[in-house]
């Protein structure tokens, strides 16, 4: 069975301590009022870490968590410290509500931020860079898996150094399916130059969890044409509401359908907290949207 379920980002929550955030509680008010029962603990710390007040708020709202991600600089060796402490305190968090997905993003470098969607322009990682790169994702992965008992995504995401499909596919050959599978989010590939279609065809099987992303076409050629970097692409609507936007989402319905797909599809609009968006329009759109095609 397939759930829908939206995350915090859509209503511009990126790190818990921007001051722009919105109060968790209303996140977790107006979820619920667009008509989603499920939602992703968001950055650590933007929602408490004391189980038993979160616990009560997500029975007063019928929210089930989802999962959580530890969006770190998986690519700088000196934020590692950093990194384990997003890691271990989301494990934490997820554990104590049931929550079964941990995903991985490396965060925006600024060594990638100037090519996002530009593969060819890409500055990449050396072999030493590479291999130690791969092992901090890996450490993670495995103790999410092993230690903890979650599921664990790894998902590409723009001005990052897992933002292009090469990338991603070296990655999932050098890390064990055991301990590492995919959060696949349409928009990101998308946004990377790449078909999210045909890579879920041909991924589907370790695909564990699903970001549910748009990309509005016109914005994407025009930041690709003038060479936009990541922060611009954000501020001109690259991501757009669901439908309106390239990705074939009928299709992607259908595929995981075939395939026996069973779990939470979240959806993911980033949006700035501070822009003149209305989140919960929005999240009302996307599942109106969802529901159209048969979500």
């Amino acid at each position: 069975m397939i759930q829908i379920g939206n995350a915090p980002c859509s209503w511009g929550v990126e790190f818990a301590d921007d001051p722009r955030n919105p109060a968790w509680r209303k996140v977790l008010q107006e979820n619920a009022a667009a008509g989603y029962t499920g939602i992703e603990l968001g950055p650590v710390g933007f929602m408490p870490e004391d189980p038993g007040v979160l616990s009560e708020a997500l029975d007063e709202f019928g929210q089930t968590l989802i999962g959580g991600v530890v969006f770190r600089a998986f690519h700088d060796p000196e934020q590692w410290e950093d990194v384990m402490d997003g890691a271990v305190r989301t494990c934490k968090a997820l554990v104590a509500h049931g929550a079964q997905h941990l995903v991985l993003i490396d965060s925006i470098s600024e060594r990638r931020a100037p090519t996002a969607g530009r593969a060819d322009e890409a500055e990449q990682m050396d072999a030493a860079e590479w291999s130690a790169f791969r092992d901090r994702i890996a450490n993670v992965a495995r103790m999410g898996a092993e230690e903890y008992g979650l599921t664990v995504g790894m998902h590409a995401h723009a001005a990052g150094f897992i933002d292009f499909e090469p990338e991603l596919e070296r990655l999932l050959d050098e890390v064990d399916e055991s301990i590492l599978k995919i959060c696949f989010d349409t928009g990101h590939h998308s946004y990377a130059g790449f078909d999210p279609v045909a890579f879920m065809e041909r991924h589907i099987g370790r695909i564990s969890y699903m970001h549910f992303k748009d990309i509005d076409p016109d914005v994407k050629a025009d930041v690709i044409e003038n060479r936009t970097g990541f922060y611009d692409a954000c501020a001109q609507g690259i991501f757009c509401n669901l439908g309106d936007g390239d990705v074939d989402f009928p299709r992607v319905r259908q595929i995981l359908l075939d395939n026996g797909f069973d779990g939470w599809c979240t959806v993911e609009q980033d949006c700035d907290p501070a822009g003149d968006t209305s989140p919960i329009d929005d999240a009302k759109m996307n599942r109106a949207y969802l529901q159209s095609i048969g979500f």
